[in-house]
């Protein structure tokens, strides 16, 4: 019998870690999925008339052994990998596939469904049952059940080959991150801050080198490419961290890539879809790629606008300091720090201390505690890796969650920053409250010192976790971040204006040796250039999300390579920024297809975010009871219990356009 198999004792129902073993996992897996199996055949073959008791929740409650075991090992696989548990990763893409397809295609189970929906104004049902059924009939059509023969055959290894591509490309990208590293002489650390060297010299440590190194953690390489004066060195570490997936090796990631389009637009074609984005955004709110491309240009023309100026000036000072030739992507952080050391007087080696990961968590807690009533008291553990840290969240007095953070940079964790569920908050069955994870990848240090965009980061990860924590619903096919793709990213996006607030950089934003808090004109310098070399990055995201678009919004692209340089030449792309995410390191997109038609929902999401925190800003009280007892009604509690736009109408009374976007990017002028 596996742990997975036996009552957990532990504090509020958390995975006893220190007991789980890799081995554990193939049979908990396979033990879960015979239970869930057995459950759903039971709901498919019984003879009692379909109710929503005996077929929704009955469907809601099937697989609760297999959502212990997935939501544990999942987790690992993202934050704390290894040779056994990406092994299992490829071995259960196709199985999990394959039951995910058994069920969509279980026509009797379907049936059921049917007959429910059919029956739906007569079942007296409760508005949050009528949205879940509305919901799981339209995952089953989706998914393929209206299709019979060789049309539902062929769909179902479509998406089996896609689940095993998806997990190949994560891997590999993996792969080319962790071994990758360019070793520094003690002369290449010239003109770098201390916290680089520090992050360079415990990368070594952990590379087993003899001295520090750059690695391709984003963490180091991203202060690496703005602070080395030495431009050979930028160049050698750029174009490797732009080539991850693209180095000709066995990790190489552009055929996958390639199939995965083409594979998806066939399943779009066979669900009767024009294109794969057209399928993709119907449940969405923006609903058709025209709706996304119109959005996303509308930001593009000012961005460039504003990035091409922003490059004039920055190849100015390449050549003032005598290098010929034109300003490249190696260039640009490095020449845009000294610029904004210069304009702004602020420097990000004397903002730092400032800045360290204890204070921003303070930070980001005290937030929730002015906005929410939220309490967190810190947990011993143990938790499933050293680093990581948990907290119990209350509410007077009362549990809300367990909050888990694993905020380091280390080679067994892929990158970027994401927020997961190991358990989703529901009610159906008794209430069960959510444990909930954000993953970061900060450089370590002794303190660790963040950057403003670490901090950033944080702030973003939390507000998905306030979503998850916050969660008020019956069932948890609804419950959290189970919203449209494009709404998910407003509650996170909205909790990164909290930072921007004056009064809680004055409070929090100490000097980590001093306690003294951060000078008031550095603050009011920082708040200042909240929006400084807002063209860059709005130019490398809005390209990668056109791109994104491009690939599957009409047949699929034979080489995606040449079809990304179509599109970056058509949009007249500046000469010296990339896309955030190229083609073969685009995991967003491609590692599962959660962004894969919707990398622009971070935009659209944005619309919304910007006007929301002007609800809190037109009360004159950023913290204001009134507005955020509002957010938490009808946005963090809600989850999917309604279409996103009814629930946004009912928090602010109208959608808004582009134009609180631009101006907050610090664009508007541009237009």
């Amino acid at each position: 019998m596996t742990i997975f198999a036996q009552d957990w004792t532990t504090p509020f129902g958390l995975p006893p870690f220190d007991q789980i073993r890799d081995e554990d996992f193939a049979p908990a897996f396979d033990a879960a999925l015979a239970e869930a199996r057995a459950n759903i055949a039971a709901i498919a073959d019984s003879s009692d008339a379909p109710t929503f008791a005996n077929v929704i929740e009955a469907l809601e409650l099937a697989e609760g052994a297999l959502d212990r075991v997935a939501g544990v090992f999942y987790n690992l696989s993202g934050a704390d990998s290894n040779d056994a548990r990406e092994a299992l990763m490829r071995d259960l893409a196709p199985k999990m596939s394959a039951f995910s397809s058994e069920v969509s295609n279980n026509k009797a189970l379907f049936a059921r469904i049917e007959a429910l929906w059919q029956d739906r104004d007569g079942l007296g049902l409760t508005p949050e049952q009528m949205r879940v059924l509305v919901l799981y009939r339209q995952m089953f059509v989706r998914s393929g059940a209206l299709l019979e023969g060789a049309a539902a055959e062929r769909l179902t290894a479509v998406k089996s080959r896609l689940a095993v591509l998806g997990t190949q490309f994560s891997q590999n990208l993996l792969a080319d991150e962790r071994d990758w590293f360019m070793p520094l002489d003690e002369a290449d650390l010239e003109g770098l801050p201390e916290f680089v060297v520090a992050s360079a010299r415990a990368a070594g440590a952990e590379r087993g080198a003899a001295g520090p190194v750059v690695t391709l953690n984003r963490s180091l390489i991203v202060p690496f490419l703005q602070f080395s004066p030495r431009r050979a060195l930028r160049q050698r570490a750029y174009e490797a961290w732009g080539a991850r997936g693209a180095n000709g090796n066995a990790h190489d990631n552009r055929a996958i890539a390639a199939e995965i389009l083409a594979l998806r637009h066939e399943r779009a074609q066979l669900l009767g879809y024009a294109s794969f984005a057209d399928y993709k955004l119907e449940p969405e709110m923006a609903k058709t790629p025209a709706a996304v491309r119109d959005l996303l240009m509308r930001v593009w023309q000012p961005a460039r606008g504003k990035a091409m100026m922003d490059a004039a000036v920055l190849e100015a000072m390449l050549h003032a300091d005598g290098i010929a030739g034109p300003l490249e992507a190696w260039d640009w952080r490095y020449y845009s720090e000294k610029r904004r050391r210069a304009e702004h007087d602020l420097d990000e080696a004397a903002l730092k201390p400032y800045l360290s990961l204890d204070a921003m968590l303070a930070a980001q807690f005290d937030c929730a505690n002015r906005l929410f009533g939220l309490e967190f008291r810190e947990l011993d553990g143990p938790f499933y890796h050293p680093d990581v840290r948990g907290w119990e969240v209350t509410r007077n007095g009362a549990h809300v969650a367990v909050f888990l953070g694993d905020y380091f940079a280390r080679g067994s964790k892929r990158s970027g920053a994401w927020c997961s569920a190991m358990r989703s908050q529901r009610k159906l069955g008794g209430e069960v409250r959510p444990i909930v994870v954000n993953v970061c990848n900060f450089a370590k240090g002794d303190p660790a010192l963040l950057s403003y965009d670490d901090a950033r980061t944080l702030f973003h990860e939390f507000g998905h976790a306030l979503h998850q924590m916050l969660s008020n619903v019956t069932y948890g096919f609804i419950s959290g971040t189970s919203v449209a793709r494009d709404f998910v990213e407003l509650p996170s996006q909205l909790y990164e204006h909290w930072l921007e607030v004056p009064a809680v950089l004055e409070q929090h934003a100490r000097h980590w040796q001093t306690g003294e808090a951060m000078p008031a004109e550095m603050l009011e310098r920082l708040l200042a250039a909240s929006t400084y070399d807002q063209g860059f990055s709005t130019v490398e995201f809005v390209a990668s999300a056109l791109v994104d678009l491009a690939f599957h919004e009409g047949p699929a692209p034979a080489d995606p390579m040449q079809k990304q340089a179509e599109v970056l030449e058509a949009l007249g792309m500046p000469p010296a920024i990339r896309m955030r995410h190229a083609t073969p390191h685009f995991a967003h997109i491609f590692s599962g297809d959660g962004y894969s038609s919707g990398y622009y929902s971070y935009m659209w999401s944005e619309v919304m975010d910007a006007d929301a925190f002007a609800a809190f800003e037109e009360t004159g009280d950023a913290f204001d009871p009134a507005t955020a007892a509002r957010l938490e009604r009808f946005i963090l509690s809600a989850g999917g219990s309604e279409e996103a736009e009814a629930l946004y109408l009912q928090f602010r009374g109208k959608m808004p356009g582009v134009e609180a976007l631009l101006k907050g990017r610090g664009l508007l002028e541009e237009v």
